[in-house]
């Protein structure tokens, strides 16, 4: 079977982790976009789409935001399936009708969470998991429609409308990005150093089954790919057929 040609909107400011993560992470045909300086691709022709995490908050007036959530907003309505991380999440929460707010608190370091609600995404992912976050903003709304997925005790860790799927927590992280971004926050000495405790081989290994989203994802994608194929197949039968003469 063919890779799945997949859009990722990059928002991580050109850090070169981001791009290693969802490389290593996606199996699929990948074209990445800095969407941090408004670059969104120039059409739909896509299976997928992934949108990164980032040190931006969504409901801040950045000049670049405005063309990414244009574009997102089109391809959503085109039915194109998306994955959100982190930002991406809330990006997408936002774009379809949620709220994202500031926790008042910062969430950071491998977090168990627990799945809400039954979904595919989550295939072969123990209810309660471990996974990296960090994130001080939060999806405090879903979108109306939307099937809350995973939380724990900060915020909302998942959603689901539709072809649409976010994720709070950081599936992609490695050792090496978790080690840097806390090494880079504004953080005390002793909380930095009890977060960089936590970063060890086990919890690393621990975090790995969260990883599983990106292969359900894939697996999602795939599955319309071929429903909407049967659909349009049918679709010109008919039509096909509609234009006959007996």
């Amino acid at each position: 079977m063919s890779h799945p040609r997949i859009a990722v909107l990059n928002a991580a400011h050109r850090d070169e982790n981001t791009t290693r993560n969802f490389r290593r992470e996606l199996d699929g045909s990948l074209a990445e976009f800095d969407a941090t300086d408004g670059t969104v691709p120039d059409d739909f022709d896509y299976d997928g789409v992934v949108v990164t995490g980032s040190r931006s908050s969504v409901y801040w007036d950045d000049d670049w935001m405005r063309p990414v959530k244009e574009w997102v907003g089109e391809a959503i309505d085109r039915g194109i399936p998306f994955l959100g991380v982190c930002w991406g999440h809330q990006l997408l929460a936002e774009v379809l009708g949620g709220t994202v707010e500031d926790m008042g608190v910062y969430e950071v370091g491998y977090s168990e969470i627990e799945h809400t609600g039954e979904s595919r995404l989550f295939d072969g992912i123990d209810e309660t998991f471990l996974s990296f976050t960090s994130h001080s903003d939060a999806v405090t709304a879903l979108p109306p429609g939307a099937d809350p997925l995973a939380a724990n005790d900060y915020s909302n860790h998942g959603f689901r409308k539709d072809r649409v799927f976010g994720v709070q927590f950081h599936p992609e992280y490695d050792a090496k990005t978790a080690r840097e971004l806390v090494g880079r926050k504004d953080l005390s000495d002793d909380r930095r150093e009890s977060i960089l405790a936590e970063i060890t081989d086990e919890n690393y290994r621990r975090s790995c089954e969260a990883k599983l989203v990106f292969d359900n994802f894939l697996e999602f994608v795939r599955e319309v790919k071929a429903e909407d194929a049967v659909v349009m197949a049918e679709s010109e039968d008919s039509a096909a057929s509609t234009g006959r003469s007996d």
